[in-house]
């Protein structure tokens, strides 16, 4: 489970970050994203660290190139604590970026493992996304 502190930390720089977005605000976003990765590296390898972190960081990471090995990072830290829920989500997200990059076959691979994960948790939306990306025509 997540430090209730840094959970409220992550989601309230989410939402700056998302408020810089929207206003084309380049300045703000970029000291919003130092903070959040600051923030995740002040906590990484420590107890306080979670995969929600690092994906909320990866979410943000406008080069897509430079986000797929973050979220490599939330998806080794959700499975070493068997968090289905993040697998799931991290492994989907990553993988429409390793559609974009071209890499199909690392996609298919964490679409595959994300399916798995998925059949452990609740999220229908999420479970019909990921359905929906492994028959699509992308990685066909």
């Amino acid at each position: 489970m997540i430090n209730t502190k840094i959970y409220k930390a992550v989601y309230g720089l989410s939402e700056k970050l998302m408020a810089a977005a929207n206003k084309n605000d380049q300045k703000a976003f970029d000291r919003l994203y130092d903070e959040l990765k600051a923030l995740c590296l002040e906590h990484q390898n420590s107890n306080k660290d979670h995969p929600e972190q690092w994906e909320t960081l990866a979410d943000f990471t406008e080069d897509v190139s430079d986000a797929v090995p973050i979220y490599q990072k939330a998806l080794d830290k959700a499975t070493a604590i068997n968090s289905k829920d993040h697998m799931s989500s991290i492994g989907y997200s990553m993988a429409k970026l390793q559609i974009e990059l071209n890499r199909t076959g690392e996609a298919i691979k964490n679409l595959q493992a994300a399916k798995i994960s998925a059949n452990k948790i609740e999220d229908k939306e999420l479970k019909a996304e990921i359905d929906e990306l492994l028959a699509s025509s992308l990685i066909a």
